[in-house]
């Protein structure tokens, strides 16, 4: 058996395997900050509060003064959210909030259900904003569905970052934001996360490859789903297939398999995991098992708003003095 199963090109969002549900991922070249950490620019002509067409290189998405995604409810599976470049404010209906970006990750699990909004601040008025993100939604099987809602920040100072050299010193570079490589292990997911177990074997890297370097990527159990996300360069080589960028690679995970990468250095998302194999039901930010516990959903949300929300606005974003930081529930307070 190959070890490659299938090149397909990638969507928006990007499809995935379980124990993944799928991966959003942003990239918008903002441009210079105003006072109230939006674009110093016109928004004439975007279509605000639904803006997802890429004008001038760069989206509202759901905001209407700052990018980003005001609250919004989520039950039953996580966000991973990879912030490579520019920031997010979060606030949530825990009265959690944080400041977080330039490599720095976010860990949240739902569970039985929490509002959170994440606007994109552009704190920097005399240069533009670049901003890349990724969101992975992780689910979370049948007996976490309801736990409590919790977040984690994955500083990256605390991140484990690899350096492989290939028999002609180029670099393979390897982010470990979950999962192990060798000796080196990422720091713990959520407590309840179907990654916490690591008999379930998930692993969440981002990979950047020198130009012509190549890597071999380590063996894992039969079952497991792996999948390779080519999101910047130009082509890689394996098996005989040229891959070109913007696809997504499916492997057998048991299997060994050398990447080799062609003359411009290449970005690549590693996701892997043992599947849930439970039934998903999903419906906007619900994710359970059956229909009737998405009405069920529904419904608490209509009634409870998931403990309401104590800001002062759905959009809301941090002062623009603040750094990075993280304030849990219990009013502990980290800043970086």
């Amino acid at each position: 058996m190959a070890a490659i199963i299938k090149i397909k090109p990638l969507g928006f969002p990007w499809e995935t395997s379980d124990p993944f549900l799928f991966c959003a991922y942003h990239e918008d070249h903002y441009p210079k900050g105003n006072q109230t950490l939006g674009p110093a620019v016109s928004l004439a002509g975007r279509n605000l509060g639904q803006d997802f067409v890429l004008k001038d290189g760069w989206r509202m998405y759901h905001g209407t003064k700052v990018p980003g995604f005001p609250a919004h409810p989520h039950r039953g599976f996580e966000t991973v959210t990879i912030a490579q470049k520019g920031l997010v404010d979060h606030s949530d209906s825990l009265g959690a909030a944080g400041r977080f970006g330039n490599g720095d990750v976010q860990w949240m699990t739902a569970g039985k259900g929490v509002q959170h909004s994440e606007m994109f601040p552009l704190l920097h008025e005399d240069k533009e904003n670049p901003f890349l993100l990724f969101q992975i939604w992780l689910n979370l099987p049948r007996d976490k569905k309801m736990v409590p809602p919790h977040f984690k920040m994955l500083w990256s100072e605390e991140i484990p970052k690899i350096s492989i050299k290939d028999d002609h010193d180029n670099i393979t570079e390897i982010t470990l934001i979950a999962g192990s490589l060798d000796q080196h292990k990422a720091s713990a997911p959520a407590p309840n996360s179907w990654a916490k177990n690591t008999d379930n074997e998930v692993a969440i890297w981002t990979i950047k490859m020198a130009p012509n370097a190549s890597y071999s990527l380590p063996t894992a159990s039969e079952g497991i789903n792996r999948s390779l996300y080519f999101f910047k360069g130009k082509e890689l080589f394996s098996e005989g297939y040229t891959v070109p960028v913007n696809h997504e690679i499916i492997l057998n995970a048991n299997k060994e398999i050398t990447i080799t990468n062609g003359d411009t250095a290449s970005h690549l998302l590693l996701l892997q995991g043992k599947p849930i194999n439970e039934p998903v039901v999903k419906q906007g930010p619900f994710v359970m098992n059956t229909q009737m516990e998405i009405r069920e959903a529904i419904h608490e949300y209509q009634q409870t708003e998931f403990g309401g929300w104590p800001w002062p606005s759905y959009d809301h974003v941090h002062d623009k003095s603040k750094g990075r930081f993280a304030l849990y529930p219990d009013g502990t307070e980290i800043t970086k």
